[in-house]
């Protein structure tokens, strides 16, 4: 058999879709070849805005048989795992921190594998055969591989005990059998049951109606009234998005079979929206704005009838993005990510090595914390 061959490809436009998305479970959208060529053909990801990719492919003899994204970053913008403190103190100490090797979705703070192989290839041979892009470039400081799967993380760990490990919290919700929403309601606490009824009934009581709306059904209107909501939700910050229309519009032109679009309408006159991507099993909320202020509606958009999808599509996960202990109360429990940080200079990697170790009693802590405060009723 043909032995491992990396290989760097500067544009995932280089690789064919299909032979790309051969690799990729189908519970994974945003490692679709779709999804990452978005993504560049519009401009977000480029050298112009800090992201320079050079995706590590891996072939034995003319087959493509591994996929890894990787960009080299000349900032922390878009990561979500924050490590502005990293480069400020590296710098003020004589150091340069950019650039810097990152392994994710760009702007995508969702679990999923980052590495791709086929059947039959041996993951410790693959790994080997990708950190040299890293390892041996000494123009960066370092590589970073954010929410990647727990398996993944482990099999890197094992392969490079020197990575340290981060860890940070978010929510996800998982259905345990409850048939429907009603069954879902039936296992919280009667105090959350009567709340979040409660949350449900505000919003019908606004006039807003709800409308989930797949693939071919979101057409030109609905995206650019989704979009003009999404652009209110960063001005609201004082900034703009990181994505365009177009990137939005190449998403439903390339890849429409991922998208939900959640509608709220006053008048039969859509309001506010509510984007997601989903795969064969789990459904990733990820794209929020309203043009209205309505009470509660942020919940039944973004989560409510998210729940409601995946009870009725049978999708057993949904992760509603980052942030927020008000997912806790709503039947989103707290989840443990592992992002593994390979530092070059051993006078940066000790420094870091001690914060991770710090930060991590902290978030173990409130990890347990969150458990504790989750609304389910307790079996006897």
């Amino acid at each position: 058999m043909p032995s491992l061959v990396s290989q760097e490809v500067p544009a995932i436009e280089a690789l064919p879709a299909a032979d790309w998305n051969a690799l990729v479970d189908d519970d994974s959208p945003f490692l679709r070849h779709e999804f990452l060529h978005a993504l560049e053909a519009s401009g977000a990801v480029a050298p112009a805005t800090g992201w320079v990719p050079r995706h590590q492919t891996l072939w034995q003899g003319r087959r493509l048989v591994g996929v890894m994204p990787l960009y080299h970053k000349y900032h922390s913008f878009g990561e979500y795992v924050f490590d502005w403190a990293w480069a400020d103190a590296w710098e003020r100490a004589g150091g340069r921190y950019y650039p810097k090797a990152l392994t994710a979705v760009p702007f995508t703070p969702a679990p999923g594998p980052r590495l791709a192989l086929a059947p039959g290839i041996d993951p410790l041979a693959a790994r080997e055969a990708l950190a040299a892009a890293w390892e041996e470039d000494s123009a960066l400081s370092s590589w970073h591989l954010l929410f990647a799967t727990d398996p993944e993380v482990a099999d890197w760990q094992a392969t490079r005990p020197g990575l340290l490990a981060r860890h940070g919290v978010q929510f996800q919700w998982r259905d345990a059998g409850y048939g429907d929403f009603e069954g879902f309601l039936a296992a919280l606490t009667a105090k959350r049951r009567k709340a979040i009824r409660r949350e449900r009934r505000l919003v019908a009581d606004q006039g807003l109606t709800l409308h989930r709306l797949e693939g071919e059904a979101i057409d030109a209107a609905a995206l650019e009234h989704f979009f003009r909501c999404y652009e209110i939700t960063y001005l609201e910050r004082g900034r703009s998005g990181y994505l365009s229309l177009e990137f939005f519009r190449r998403l439903r032109a390339s890849l429409p079979e991922a998208l939900l679009l959640i509608q709220a309408r006053l008048d039969d006159k859509p309001v506010a929206a509510a984007l997601c991507l989903q795969g064969a099993r789990t459904l990733y909320g990820r794209y929020w704005g309203s043009e209205v202020v309505a009470d509660c509606l942020h919940f039944e958009a973004c989560y409510y009838q998210g729940i409601e999808h995946c009870l009725e599509r049978g999708l057993t996960t949904f992760d509603p993005g980052t942030q927020g202990e008000h997912k806790l109360t709503r039947g989103f429990a707290p989840r443990l990510l592992t992002s593994l940080h390979h530092i070059a200079d051993p006078r940066l990697r000790d420094a870091v090595a001690r914060f991770c170790a710090e930060e991590r009693e902290h978030v173990l802590a409130y990890r347990r914390a969150a458990e504790a405060a989750l609304p389910f009723r307790r079996q006897a």
